[in-house]
């Protein structure tokens, strides 16, 4: 079973966490973000650490202690650090270009994607064929990225396409004749 709800979590200078029985809101340098409470879980603050614990012994509790734990780390890193998803375009012709919230996307189709970054996450394109997201949200900044990845996934035979920087594509032998 894992142990994740026992380490407790470190609030860092100038990140404040406030929460009630079924919400916790966390503020720092980076904006605010607010999470709903399951009611298994209670949170207990002692001087500059957060601890999360089960209310009761259920495999539910102790599972959801665990994934809150994790969530609310990830909301303390988000709001002091922030998070950044880097994607790169690969294939003739390929570009992007970040206008305010708007992404725009040449990738090959007849007609350009216009892509809209939500509030709470920023584009940026140092590179025609870079796109950096950055965010306090962890989930916003991969689901913005994965989103943009789906307007052209990489396909194994070229290797064309929208991809994560860190990403291998493996390629496809072509057919033989």
């Amino acid at each position: 079973m894992s142990r994740v709800a026992n380490n407790p979590v470190q609030l860092p200078k100038g990140v404040e966490a406030n929460f009630t029985a079924t919400q916790i809101s966390v503020k720092g340098s980076k904006g605010n973000l607010e999470l709903a409470l399951h009611e298994a879980v209670e949170i207990s603050k002692e001087g500059d650490t957060l601890r999360v614990a089960a209310k009761n012994n259920s495999r539910q509790a102790i599972a959801l202690s665990g994934t809150f734990r994790a969530l609310i780390n990830n909301m303390v890193i988000g709001v002091s650090k922030g998070f950044e998803r880097k994607l790169q375009l690969q294939g003739v012709g390929y570009r992007a270009k970040a206008q305010g919230n708007i992404l725009n996307l040449s990738v090959g189709y007849s007609h350009p994607v216009d892509f809209e970054i939500p509030k709470g996450v920023t584009a940026d394109t140092p590179t025609p064929t870079e796109i950096v997201l950055s965010g306090a949200d962890k989930q916003l900044v991969g689901q913005i990225a994965a989103k943009i990845r789906e307007v052209r996934p990489p396909e194994p035979y070229k290797g064309k396409g929208i991809r994560y920087l860190d990403e291998t594509v493996y390629r496809k032998e072509a057919k033989k004749k």
